[in-house]
């Protein structure tokens, strides 16, 4: 397989200047997260109507001009699960891929699997088997061997192709402008997860009282900039049952922290000052200024019609022609019918009320509720086999 290796800053420049009036770019990364704050960037592959290359991220000073032009606006760029390759044009541009094409987001679009690998989609799309061999590899490690070079390439060479099939699909559908607004959900998620605090995802806290959330908000504090310094994941700093049972018994006294089972560990017994410390400043802080606490579950929502309305996406996506997973799930559901039967102040609009979601599933849920829907079984022999019709 003949391909551009990429591994001197100049070379980089030189090669982000010859593709940069590409119309469309395909690219996919390998990078290593098992034990690093953030994951570590490791391969970059790129693929193009004339290019094949590989840039080599270990040998360079930095990556920063192929994520400025592919944060630049004027091209497609195709990806697949373009999840961590959108962390890393933010983590490295500051801006979100500009043109971004998911072919795994657009495969849900135009009703085939969600969340489909990218081997079943190659499958699929363009009939080829993708090797297996290399799925365990170690891309830190150098140097990287024949067969690991052709794996990691194989992920890009089949992307313009799929491209090319899935965008008419999508609009023959005409569902652009969808996948452009999930497109960019989607980013926006990735880039909330970089700059706001998360603390709130801490598990177990989402019962705690609102003092016992301002403890939980300093211990986080405390764990990520304790992670970022030593470039290990938070979890691997303080557990998040660690962090909850601090929060809980609200001490601040050393040897009450250590005799917290599981605070005796040797990695935690430098930090018992700091710990305390985050403690206290959640405990003074005043009382108008704690969090308050997630609101709970609704007890008008009844658990049949919950049931009942989160199988119905099913057969929603079906008569759409959409992937359901790419549609909601049973906690949208509950969202839905909370705002529905028992509005309160302040509710923002549930996500499937919102956008594209509105116009196929929430109209539908609220005829349904209205009971100006009738189900019946359309074709016995389908997965779904039922689909909704007007009264």
């Amino acid at each position: 397989m003949h391909y551009e290796s990429i591994n001197t800053t100049e070379a980089l420049h030189d090669f982000c200047e010859s593709i940069s009036k590409e119309p469309v770019i395909a690219f996919d990364t390998e990078f290593v997260s098992d034990d690093s704050y953030r994951p570590r960037l490791c391969l970059i592959q790129v693929a193009t109507s004339r290019h094949l290359a590989m840039i080599d991220p270990l040998t360079l000073d930095h990556t920063d001009p192929f994520w400025d032009l592919l944060a630049t606006p004027g091209r497609s760029v195709i990806a697949h699960a373009a999840r961590e390759e959108s962390r890393f044009c933010f983590r490295y541009s500051g801006k979100p891929i500009a043109g971004l094409f998911d072919t795994q987001l657009a495969a849900g679009f135009v009703g085939m699997e969600y969340p489909a690998s990218l081997a079943t989609l190659v499958q699929k799309l363009v009939n080829k088997t993708l090797p297996k061999g290399e799925t365990r590899t170690d891309w830190s490690r150098r140097p990287l061997s024949k067969a690991q070079i052709e794996y990691a390439l194989h992920d890009v060479t089949d992307l313009i192709e799929m491209y090319s099939q899935l965008n008419a699909a999508v609009q023959k559908l005409d569902r652009e402008s969808w996948l452009a607004e999930e497109t960019e959900r989607l980013q926006q998620k990735v880039i909330d997860g970089e700059t706001k605090e998360n603390w709130r995802r801490v598990s177990g806290s989402s019962g705690l009282k609102p003092r016992q959330l301002e403890i939980i908000k300093h211990l986080w504090r405390w764990r990520e900039q304790e992670a970022k310094q030593q470039d290990r994941l938070p979890k691997r700093i303080l557990r998040d049952d660690l962090m909850v049972e601090l929060a809980k018994r609200g001490v601040t006294d050393r040897r009450k922290i250590r005799d917290i089972r599981g605070m005796e560990r040797r990695s935690l017994s430098d930090h018992y000052d700091a710990i305390a410390a985050a403690i206290e400043q959640g405990i003074k802080t005043p009382d108008q200024e704690l969090p308050r606490r997630p609101r709970g579950t609704r007890r008008v929502v009844s658990p049949m019609l919950s049931q009942f309305l989160s199988t119905s996406i099913a057969c929603i996506s079906r008569q759409q022609k959409l992937a359901p997973p790419i549609v909601g799930n049973a906690d949208d559901v509950r969202e839905l019918l909370g705002y529905e039967l028992d509005r309160r102040d302040n509710d923002p609009t549930p996500a499937l009320l919102d956008g594209w979601r509105g116009e196929i599933v929430g109209k539908a849920f609220r005829k349904i509720l209205a009971g100006e829907l009738a189900i019946r079984v359309a074709d016995v022999t389908e997965n779904q086999p039922l689909e909704f019709i007007d009264t």
